[in-house]
């Protein structure tokens, strides 16, 4: 896509660099002369929000490693000694917490822009498998992360999380084992924790390098979802995207500081800002607002191997996503049905995400049993996530091999100008657009 380079280098040092090591002529091809669709609205903007992000987190870990102390009976005072005593220390915090939410924002409306348009599909497939790669780094090390502070929450969460690990066969029980360094979540268990979420970041961002590699080979996808050739579609990276992205981010940065500055415990747990105590069990093990589909999906399964291999399953069936969708029209602009069908996963989405942070004894629907509850009163949430769950899997699993064999979908344009061009403001009375203005 990015064709043949248009550097010069100006200066004798940029011709005695270009001649050993080309760094200024490739970041010049890639970053800011690549070609670019120019029919590209804000969706495609949160790319460039999610490099910021990862990069914040990644700066802000480093600092707030130097001040950790990774031992369970250090850890919590450590981290409020880096909120009281460490100069910044409270915004830095402040910054990773919410930074860990803002960057799943951003990630979940990447993810949806991609369904919606169908930036999964061929030949943008081993970038769309690289993103599933990066979204469960991203998910383990939030995890992990999340149970540094070593509060409650913190600890009971490792205790549920790693326990639900050991349920997988043959590999449960040692991935466990290693997890925790002994018999049960101690102080080896943090020291891996650690260790771990300071790695983990780093192989995002080089996963992170293979997806920009691999967006650079086809080039990126648009909201038409046609492959474009000719040379009028296209527009240099920048200066126009970047501007555009410049301002999405500037955008998005107000949302994330409004959490930082006004509210920075909105999205955690009060029960975090406790003292880990392995003999006092919260009412309510909660994760992360993030993680809470997922956990729905893992509740919604009475039985504890197939709740775990549903919860993965959930995940995993987002790699196999560019072949079980088989229509050959990539965006759902010209798929009435299966964006009917897209909107009602949106909901259900959400609607697992509220399941999941539910009381499972609440809402308990009197009279109505279920054999898989042994006979008790059905839990709503229960009952409601189970509903959700199923429909979450029938969206990949058969909706969408359907839809791409019964669906008929709207007239696709041969080109992103055709619905400019073709209209008839486009063309002065009693004339004809020529077919170059037409395609």
């Amino acid at each position: 896509m990015s064709g043949h380079s248009t550097y010069e280098p100006k200066t004798g040092f940029e011709r005695w660099l270009d001649t050993r090591l080309p760094i200024i002529r490739f970041a010049k091809d890639t970053a800011l002369d690549f070609p670019t669709p120019r029919n590209l609205n804000y969706w495609y903007t949160f790319g460039g929000i999610l490099a910021l992000m990862l990069g914040i987190q990644i700066a802000t870990g480093i600092v707030l490693a130097m001040h950790y102390v990774p031992h369970v009976d250090h850890a919590f005072a450590s981290v409020e000694r880096i909120m009281r005593d460490v100069n910044y220390g409270w915004l830095i915090r402040y910054m990773h917490s919410n930074g860990a939410s803002m960057f799943f924002v951003a990630v979940y409306l990447h993810i949806l822009r991609n369904l919606y348009y169908g930036s999964y599909k061929a030949p943008r497939e081993v970038l769309w498998i690289l993103g599933c790669v990066i979204y469960f780094l991203m998910m383990a090390t939030a995890f992990i992360g999340y149970v540094l502070p070593w509060g409650q929450m913190s600890f009971h969460g490792a205790v549920v999380i790693t326990n639900l690990i050991g349920a997988l066969p043959i590999i449960g029980e040692p991935v466990t084992t290693l997890l925790w360094g002994g018999p049960a979540v101690d102080n080896p268990t943090l020291n891996r924790f650690f260790s771990l979420h300071y790695l983990l970041p780093f192989a995002i961002a080089g996963v992170v390098i293979l997806h920009i590699w691999a967006l650079h080979v086809p080039g990126n996808n648009n909201p038409v979802g046609i492959d474009l050739k000719n040379k009028s579609d296209f527009v240099p990276f920048h200066p126009y995207y970047t501007i555009k992205d410049g301002f999405a981010i500037a955008v998005f940065l107000l949302l994330y500081a409004s959490f930082v500055f006004f509210n920075p415990n909105a999205l955690g747990h009060p029960d975090n800002y406790i003292p880990a105590n392995p003999l006092v069990t919260p009412a309510h093990i909660v994760p992360e607002w993030y993680f809470l589909p997922f956990y729905a999906i893992l509740r919604a399964v009475p039985d504890k191997l197939g709740g775990v291999l549903l919860m993965f399953g959930a995940i995993g069936v987002l790699f196999a996503l560019p072949w079980l969708d088989t229509s050959k029209v990539r965006s759902m602009r010209y798929r009435p049905t299966a964006k009917l069908y897209f909107w009602i996963f949106v909901f259900v989405a959400l609607v697992l995400g509220y399941c999941g942070g539910q009381l499972p004894d609440d809402k308990v629907i009197p009279g109505v049993s279920s054999f898989v509850l042994g006979g008790s009163d059905l839990n709503s949430f229960v009952w409601l996530s189970r509903v959700a769950t199923a429909y979450y899997f029938a969206y990949f699993l058969i909706i969408l091999p359907l839809l791409g064999l019964t669906e008929t979908p709207l007239p696709v344009p041969q080109s992103i100008s055709d619905p400019v061009l073709s209209h008839p403001a486009a063309t002065p009375a009693g004339a004809v657009a020529s077919p170059e203005k037409r395609g």
